[in-house]
């Protein structure tokens, strides 16, 4: 009898990895490929996170760039706000020869 119990937990772990383990191909495919409406390929992306800074345990401040325009958040325990807004990135400097 204890040994049907152990056989029958040892399936429900199996069973259990198995789905786990089906779910996490899925989100990779989905973040590979860009499935619609579940992720987009790196390349498409419009928004991007460029520089964040903690303030607090409970603040935190974002730079967030959308296509060419940069936007500083705020975000806190009571939400986000926009700080400052259309931040022109700043020119990269080519390194010297």
């Amino acid at each position: 009898m204890m040994g049907m119990d152990v056989l029958d937990i040892a399936r429900y772990l199996g069973a259990l990895l198995l789905v786990l383990g089906l779910i996490g191909a899925a989100g990779l495919a989905a973040r590979r490929f860009g499935l619609p409406g579940l992720a987009k390929p790196a390349a498409q992306r419009r928004l991007k996170i460029v520089e964040t800074l903690m303030l607090s345990p409970r603040q935190k401040l974002a730079i967030i760039r959308r296509d060419d325009v940069e936007h500083l958040v705020m975000f806190g325990a009571d939400g986000a706000a926009v700080i400052e807004r259309a931040i022109t990135p700043p020119q990269q400097q080519e390194p010297a020869p």
